[in-house]
């Protein structure tokens, strides 16, 4: 149980703050040696975090919906943002599924590899370090915009790369202001994230022979996750909002050089 419970903290910490949950979670179950169905748990871990995001943003995600499809009957509602942003959104994530669909065979190798993992988490590193150089935009969000964000989102489903890190920083470089990329990135992720955990329950249902044995405590894991999740969320719109990068920054450094040097040293395999 308390491995469950742990697991579930660190998804709901790490799916939201910019150090890569993908990248934690596959590292943590090769040390701990996790038993049960743990490819069923992740699912059920992503489950729980996405309803933290969707409570979360409840109002922002309402709001949209109800501007996007006021749009189809009034010519003055494809003029308010929630217009743009509903088309933002599904645009970003075709591109999204495109770019995950061509790097499916590289992640599926790459998440078994230590060396791979912590080689992403300091091109994480890399990609904070320079949020904390970006003057804040004022540029709305377009099209073009949510397309170059949803292609950011594609390359984050490499073990190691954070989604939330990459998106944001993406949207900033792209002239949002950092509250409006902090938004858009995890409404852009609700779609994606929905689907890709979709798709993951549909194989598992559709192979006979996989069993499904979750490992104990996995509730308690499910619910460290959502609580853990809606707190992380809280924190890092405080952190994108002020700036403050250079903590996340460093904390990737520091993990992917420590796991680099162990799996150098042969001490991973």
């Amino acid at each position: 149980m308390l491995r469950s419970l742990f697991l579930g903290v660190l998804q709901g910490l790490t799916e939201f703050l910019p150090v890569s949950s993908s990248g934690h979670l596959a590292l943590s179950q090769q040390f701990m040696e996790m038993g049960g169905d743990t490819l069923t748990f992740d699912i059920l871990l992503h489950a729980a975090t996405m309803l933290a995001t969707v409570i979360y943003f409840r109002i922002e995600i309402l709001s949209a919906l109800k501007g996007w499809s006021e749009g189809f009957l009034s010519p003055q509602a494809r003029k308010e943002p929630e217009w743009t942003l509903g088309w933002a959104v599904i645009a970003g994530n075709i591109f999204t599924v495109i770019i995950a669909l061509l790097l499916k065979p590289m992640v599926e190798i790459w998440v078994k590899s230590t060396l791979a993992v912590s080689s992403a988490l300091l091109v994480t590193s890399a990609v904070l370090f320079l949020a904390s150089h970006i003057s804040p935009g004022r540029e709305k969000l377009s099209l073009p915009r949510g397309i170059v964000v949803g292609i950011a989102q594609g390359f984050a489903v490499i073990p190691g790369l954070s989604r939330s890190g990459i998106t944001i920083v993406t949207g900033m470089k792209m002239g949002l202001s950092p509250e409006k990329a902090f938004s858009f990135s995890f409404l852009l992720s609700i779609p994606a994230i929905i689907g890709a955990n979709l798709l993951e329950a549909f194989a598992i249902a559709g192979d006979p022979f996989h069993k499904v044995a979750l490992p104990t405590g996995w509730f308690i894991g499910m619910l460290a996750a959502f609580i853990s999740g809606f707190w992380a969320l809280k924190v890092l719109r405080k952190f994108v909002v002020q700036g403050k990068w250079r903590g996340f920054a460093f904390y990737c450094l520091a993990a992917g050089s420590l796991l680099m040097t162990i799996n150098f040293i042969g001490g991973i395999h």
